[in-house]
């Protein structure tokens, strides 16, 4: 499964006749393999900011807003100047995009297709991820974005990246994805290995 919050975290179950058993990852530090022109761009304006760009600086809290800013930067979507300001003085960007990408009316563009963009790039990680571990058990989204953003999720283009494995796609198909909805789920499953 993967984490999107703050940071991106990765772990998988295994089952054994015992139950299942976690296995952590840092799988969110591996390289960010772009897939299309406009994320080879992404790429090509992280490095200089960030050094190595792993899948944490784009597919994070963290990652929003460096992609709000890749996609105001680069022209390619049009900033109202007074949505900008907002989000450039927040406290926490993430929120403020988020807010003017699902709670304002109408949404704000440029917070919707960031929203679009970290989408793309999340379902293509978890692809990599199930195809890594081979989860025929399902892939489980958690952390603070996901539940946040279910309407993006929905979208038809989420699923379509997430197969796109070449060869393997009609295996990657097998793979159901869900989205766990409940924020406290990581410790809850801290408190139940404790227990035992």
């Amino acid at each position: 499964g993967g984490a999107p919050g703050t940071g991106l975290g990765a772990a998988y179950l295994v089952q054994h006749e015992d139950g299942y058993h976690p296995y952590p990852s840092e799988g969110g530090h591996a390289d960010f393999a772009p897939l299309d022109e406009e994320q080879m761009e992404l790429l090509k304006y992280m490095q200089p900011k960030v050094g190595h760009v792993s899948y944490e600086y784009v597919c994070s809290g963290t990652g929003i807003a460096y992609l709000y800013r890749f996609l105001r930067d680069t022209g390619r979507v049009a900033v109202p100047s007074d949505v900008d300001t907002a989000i450039g003085g927040a406290d926490q960007p993430t929120r403020a995009i988020f807010e003017h990408a699902f709670d304002a009316d109408p949404p704000v563009e440029i917070c919707t297709e960031t929203a679009r963009l970290f989408a793309r790039i999340l379902a293509a990680e978890a692809g990599n991820m199930a195809l890594k571990v081979l989860s025929l058990g399902g892939v489980y989204l958690g952390g603070g974005l996901p539940p946040r953003m279910l309407s993006v999720l929905r979208e038809p283009f989420f699923m379509e990246r997430f197969r796109e494995k070449g060869r393997f796609e009609g295996l990657v198909s097998r793979f159901p994805v869900h989205v766990m909805l409940n924020s406290k789920a990581a410790l809850y499953g801290a408190a139940e290995h404790c227990r035992h």
